[in-house]
């Protein structure tokens, strides 16, 4: 069983441009043979997906046509976090219209919907035999939450009473690989918060099986507690953004858990590159810094990684395998 994750992936603006004089395959790249090599795919999807054109006031906004979720279907995308500082972009129509074009393209969605119970409701998928959960968080637009008559996000403070709404979310889900995939934290830091790292122990002590962190734009170490991945951020995707020259969010990985019997056996770390609007296998120079900036980070949290060619690997050492 191999679950993929992507970071932040928006399609919009230039993106969206791309897309309607390209193929969608080349959004990916020389990625995509691995996208579709996955049993599950998971992304933050950061933008909406509408022709809506009611934007609400904000720095940026984000949309693109509902005609690209092809892109993601060729992916082989299963399931997408709208929990995230975007989703409402253009208010409650982009986001109905959004989660219309997922169903419609058999792509799941959590962390957003027409009340809280909605936007709670986890995905639930069944490959090989495994039955996987997962839910959308984050502690971005504490104004968009939803509640009972609401339409908004999953919102929730990293803090003590965010453990304790997530604790009664997941107390009667019934799987064999919990996900938490939470938009989370600063912008720009190379390093989660300590209270961070903290609400992420706290959740897999919960009974988490996978944290799929999102939402700096850049890449965070990696961290095994209690035998469970910690994707503190995956970084972005795929994106039109500008590119800051220190801290390189152009840079990233395709993060894949391999499951053996329901227990973790490895963990491999493609590397990406985000160039003009499309994402694909790093190379050269760009391959080796990223691999080494992700070494580096992972060892502050106890993590090492073995160097292969196609990237970082990981290898959990479970007695009997």
């Amino acid at each position: 069983m191999q679950i993929g994750f992507g970071g932040d992936t928006m399609i919009g603006r230039l993106v969206n441009t791309f897309l309607n004089e390209n193929p969608c395959e080349k959004l990916w790249g020389d990625l995509l043979p691995i996208l579709q090599s996955c049993d599950v795919n998971v992304l933050n999807l950061e933008t909406t997906l509408t022709y809506s054109k009611q934007k609400v006031f904000k720095v940026f906004n984000f949309k693109a046509d509902p005609k690209h979720v092809q892109a993601l279907q060729l992916a082989h995308i299963d399931g997408v976090n709208l929990a995230n500082n975007h989703i409402l972009d253009y208010d409650i129509e982009g986001l109905f219209e959004t989660i219309s074009t997922l169903k419609k393209a058999n792509i799941y969605c959590t962390g957003a919907g027409k009340n809280i119970e909605d936007a709670k409701k986890p995905i639930v998928i069944t490959k090989k035999g495994t039955k996987i959960a997962i839910l959308g968080y984050t502690d971005n637009e504490p104004a968009w939450k939803a509640d009972l008559t609401k339409p908004g996000t999953s919102y929730i403070p990293i803090s003590e009473e965010g453990i304790n709404q997530i604790q009664a979310d997941i107390k009667d889900i019934q799987c064999d690989i919990l996900i938490i995939s939470i938009h989370w934290g600063p912008n720009m830091r190379q390093r989660p918060p300590k209270h961070v790292i903290e609400f992420a122990h706290k959740l897999i002590d919960s009974g988490v099986n996978i944290i799929h962190g999102h939402s700096a734009h850049i890449f965070q170490g990696v961290e095994i507690y209690q035998g469970c991945p910690i994707f503190y951020d995956t970084g972005d995707f795929v994106d039109d953004y500008y590119v800051d020259k220190t801290l390189r969010n152009d840079r990233s990985f395709f993060f894949i858990t391999e499951y053996e019997k329901n227990a973790l056996k490895r963990i491999r770390l493609i590397p990406t590159h985000i160039e003009n609007c499309h994402v694909h296998l790093a190379k050269d120079e760009e391959k080796r810094a990223t691999m080494k900036q992700m070494e580096l980070l992972s060892k502050e949290l106890g993590t090492h990684f073995q160097w292969e060619e196609e990237g970082l690997i990981y290898t959990n050492h479970i007695p009997g395998f």
